[in-house]
């Protein structure tokens, strides 16, 4: 029948206006007014306490946030927004830095206040939502064997611990161990599709941009940014601006703890980068999109370069040999794109080239500079390692208990060893040490496998897991030149990218064809 007919049925009519509540309609959000009043009413009263209460300065910061927060929100409370603010949070505010200004009997960091409410909303979503469903993470057993590790050597040196006062010291290290690996498990939760894992790479390398830039200043001028973030965010201060000094210059901290953790962190960014110059979704163009990301890898490499840290060349030479022997096409063009920059740095920079390249031609020199200052703090790392050893040698199996080493403040009971393989040695054993391998080598074995085995047909997956295959192999390296777990937001970025890789060998395209074509096999094997 024809929809014009004069039998069909008249529409029924509108309904009253009081049936609904009435709405401020806009062009991107509809509220009840009640809501809109309400709202209003908050920030009115927000607006009151910081204008009495709060410096001048603070007081502005605190309205110019809750203004963005406004105009991001439909953005900021979403996954992505989410997981956005978090990469922020760890790329920007320096650890052991600042704590959120809240009376409570510990420091409250931002990074840890971000992680507790991702981790409430994600169980909340598990709760409420039926269509959310447990992503898995690929790389559950090596972690395990890691966190059996940690576990074990408290039980096996209770006694010590108890009598030296370390028990609740070990416990409260064990814990700690959990929140940050909460970073992995709470991006993977989030990470789902492709294109959020476009957006966190470049977000990542964008950041890591910006983060570099002021690092670049920060050597020029000796003034770091990112110490002086509370003089216009609402933050409390634990330390006082750190500084170091090497080749004749100032060494860049910016948002990290410390110059190698930041260099380190910059390498593992640059592999990023080189990625993306290739594969990235923006620029659409290949020319304007090799042209852009190589400018954030050079950009990058001046950050590398700003913090004059000798750990970097390492990691860098790792990730080049790792590259050479399984893709050496690719290996032997980035070493040929290299060599004008060594140029212009030696030709620039003379003597941070000198620090960092040149000093590993004078090993005679390399390895005194690594037997300085036996037995006091800040020894050379070959200094560290006699002692080191004969302490091993009476707790070879299980160690000392994990947080039995204190490093740091007024309790402090070992000096720093510049060296997590060997930190873990000390505290946990060789049982620790498995674990330790287990948590960092098997991943990287397992990317390297997936991207020749089940993604070699697609390039873009493939060259994404061989990319974080070759920055976990560089800062797997990075573990035998400082303190790796100590230094958090270096941690973190590994763990993102960690739970992008988790994402690309379980529910990526290869991935999935690969399951579906596992599943189909017993069913042809019946049908033949």
């Amino acid at each position: 029948m024809s929809t014009t007919s004069t039998d069909a049925a008249p529409a029924p009519p509108p309904a009253p206006a009081s049936a609904a509540p009435r709405r401020w309609r806009g062009p991107e959000v509809t509220l009840p007014v009640g809501r809109q009043i309400w709202a209003w009413v908050i920030l009115t009263v927000i607006a009151a306490i910081s204008a009495f209460f709060l410096p001048a300065l603070v007081a502005g910061g605190i309205m110019i946030g809750l203004g963005i927060l406004i105009l991001v929100r439909r953005t900021l409370f979403s996954w992505p927004g989410a997981l956005g603010l978090l990469i922020g949070v760890i790329l920007v505010i320096p650890v052991r830095q600042y704590a959120l200004p809240i009376p409570l009997p510990f420091a409250l960091e931002a990074y840890r206040a971000v992680l507790a409410v991702l981790l409430l909303a994600l169980v909340l979503a598990f709760i409420l939502d039926r269509t959310r469903t447990w992503q898995p993470i690929a790389f559950g057993w090596p972690i395990g064997i890691f966190f059996a590790s940690l576990v074990i050597s408290i039980p096996t040196n209770g006694d010590a611990l108890v009598d030296q006062g370390l028990a609740s010291t070990a416990v409260s290290s064990l814990v700690n161990y959990l929140i940050l690996f909460s970073v992995f498990f709470i991006v993977r939760q989030i990470v789902t599709t492709e294109r959020m894992v476009n957006g966190v790479l470049m977000g990542l390398v964008w950041g890591g941009v910006v983060i570099a830039l002021f690092a670049i200043v920060e050597r020029a001028t000796r003034s770091n940014f990112f110490v002086r973030l509370h003089e216009f965010l609402p933050l409390q201060v634990l330390a006082e601006e750190p500084e170091a000094f090497r080749a004749g210059g100032y060494r860049s901290f910016a948002s990290s703890q410390h110059p190698i953790a930041l260099s380190v962190m910059f390498c593992l960014m640059v592999a990023i980068a080189i990625y993306l110059a290739k594969f990235a979704v923006w620029p659409r163009n290949e020319i304007n999109r090799r042209v852009v990301y190589g400018l954030a890898t050079v950009i990058l490499l001046g950050g590398v370069l700003s913090a004059v840290s000798r750990t970097a060349v390492v990691v860098m030479a790792v990730m080049i040999l790792v590259t050479l022997i399984f893709r050496p096409w690719l290996g032997v063009t980035l070493i040929a794109l290299s060599l004008p920059a060594l140029f212009i740095g030696l030709v620039a920079l003379p003597r941070v080239f000198e620090t960092l390249v040149l000093s590993f031609l004078d090993v005679d020199s390399l390895i005194a500079s690594q037997q300085t200052s036996p037995g006091w703090r800040g020894a050379g790392r070959l200094a560290d390692l006699g002692p080191a050893m004969e302490e091993f040698a009476r707790f070879p199996f299980f160690g000392t208990g994990v947080g039995s080493r204190i490093v740091v403040g007024d309790e402090q009971n070992a000096f720093i060893l510049d060296n997590q393989v060997l930190g873990t040695l000390l505290e946990t054993g060789v049982v620790g040490l498995i674990g330790l391998i287990a948590l960092m080598v098997v991943p990287v074995i397992m990317l390297l496998r997936w991207a020749f085995t089940v993604a070699r047909n697609d390039p873009p997956y493939a060259m994404l897991a061989f990319t974080l295959a070759v920055a976990g192999a560089g800062y797997c390296a990075s573990f035998f030149f400082f303190d790796a777990f100590g230094f958090y937001q270096t941690l973190f970025i590994w763990f993102i990218m960690l739970a992008i890789g988790a994402w690309l060998v379980t529910s990526s395209a290869p991935a999935l064809a690969a399951k579906r074509a596992r599943a189909a096999a017993p069913a042809k094997a019946l049908v033949g």
